[in-house]
């Protein structure tokens, strides 16, 4: 098994495997986020490394019950099986790993257990190879490298430093407040609203990234639905807050004016039966004019711009999200290239024809050359706060 990594297809391979009473290394990882594929590389690494313990992987949320089984609620995530029963001591692994690499650590918190006959006996939060190198070694016995594990060679430099880049990008969002439950709530009604028929899917429908969002929106565009949808992959507290919201633990999830339907299983079901076209034809009837006011009003900063803040699709969209973010405003954003409805009515809602717009309270603020003036002569920040 040395060298490889392999994919865990079930709960029930998996306790064969623990019952064969090997070293066992377990990644959950999910293909959508970046620090779980450069530790992905890293783990990739150590199986070569360490060849007497066997490496597997697991795709999260695509088992949830193998994820729910080691209480998995962030990627990556790394359970290890060892092959005699011992207690080790308790550390935080950071014994390698500068004061100024602690501060930078990732807000995407990378739980490391150590499991003795299924009892976890250590954890290591932190995005870092060399100590997850180093845990590696206590339970896997020697490497084959010629230098010592736990200096995280078998990582190399190259993806160690595009983990601690990965580290740095979400310092300024762990300094953001979070939101109290009942800000997140009446964000995420707004966005159940946003649209008659609304889809929360990992990416986006012409790139979905996970099968049964996939599904759904072959359903959808079968039944010639008009839809919204939102990414839930692009923000972790709508991701998480939405799965309480709406008692529902998986994505994707459908609403119809603002009331879940179901996830993909369901949907497929009425599609079958007939009922979801009835449904959606009864309930998803909203005026225009209407969504347009739910969407300016779903933040109270809100840009309608071409593609999202993190890729923006035109300079005058880009200009304005710089703007922004520095005077650390906290915004939400549509993108106005994937809904052509919403794109051609808000020109003639707002008596503005061009993009971006940026509304503050539900009222247009302006475009990007009026942004622009604001942050130049330093009014921005008391513009969006008053």
């Amino acid at each position: 098994m040395g060298g490889a990594v392999k994919d865990i297809a079930s709960k029930s391979e998996l306790d064969n495997l623990r019952q064969s009473g090997a070293p066992i290394a377990l990644h959950f990882w999910a293909s959508w986020c970046d620090a779980s594929k450069q530790m992905d590389q890293v783990f990739s690494h150590l199986a070569t490394d360490f060849p007497r313990a066997h490496f597997f992987r697991v795709e999260a949320e695509e088992h949830p019950e193998i994820s729910e089984a080691y209480s998995v609620s962030a990627v990556p995530f790394f359970v290890f099986f060892k092959q005699e029963d011992e207690t080790l001591p308790m550390n935080l692994g950071f014994e390698h790993i500068g004061e100024e690499d602690i501060s930078n650590t990732s807000s995407v918190f990378i739980p490391l257990l150590i499991v003795t006959d299924g009892k976890a006996v250590d954890t290591l939060e932190g995005a870092d190879p060399s100590s997850l190198a180093n845990k590696v070694g206590k339970i896997a016995g020697s490497s084959t490298s010629s230098e010592p594990a736990s200096l995280g060679l078998a990582a190399r430099p190259t993806i160690l430093e595009t983990v601690k880049e990965n580290a740095k990008a979400t310092v300024k969002d762990r300094a953001q407040p979070a939101p109290t439950t009942e800000n997140l709530n009446d964000r995420l009604e707004k966005f159940t609203n946003s649209h008659p028929v609304m889809l929360f899917m990992k990416g986006t429908p012409e790139e979905p990234r996970c099968g049964f969002s996939r599904q759904v929106v072959g359903v959808l565009r079968e039944e010639n639905v008009d839809f919204g949808s939102f990414d839930i992959l692009s923000d972790n507290q709508v991701r998480e807050g939405l799965k309480k919201f709406s008692n529902w633990p998986t994505f994707p999830q459908l609403y119809c004016n603002g009331e879940l339907l179901g996830g993909s299983d369901i949907v497929l079901e009425m599609q079958k039966s007939g009922e979801l076209r009835q449904v959606l034809s009864e309930k998803g009837k909203q005026s225009l004019e209407d969504r347009l006011k739910t969407l300016i009003n779903s933040e109270k900063v809100m840009l309608f711009m071409k593609g999202s803040p993190d890729e923006p699709k035109c300079g005058f969209s880009s200009k304005v999200v710089k703007a922004l973010r520095d005077e650390n405003v906290s915004f939400g954003s549509f993108d106005i290239l994937s809904d052509e409805e919403v794109r051609q009515g808000i020109k003639s809602f707002s008596n503005w024809p061009t993009f971006p717009q940026l509304y503050y309270k539900g009222e247009l603020v302006g475009g990007c050359d009026i942004i622009m003036e604001l942050s130049n002569s330093g009014d921005l920040g008391a513009t969006l706060s008053e």
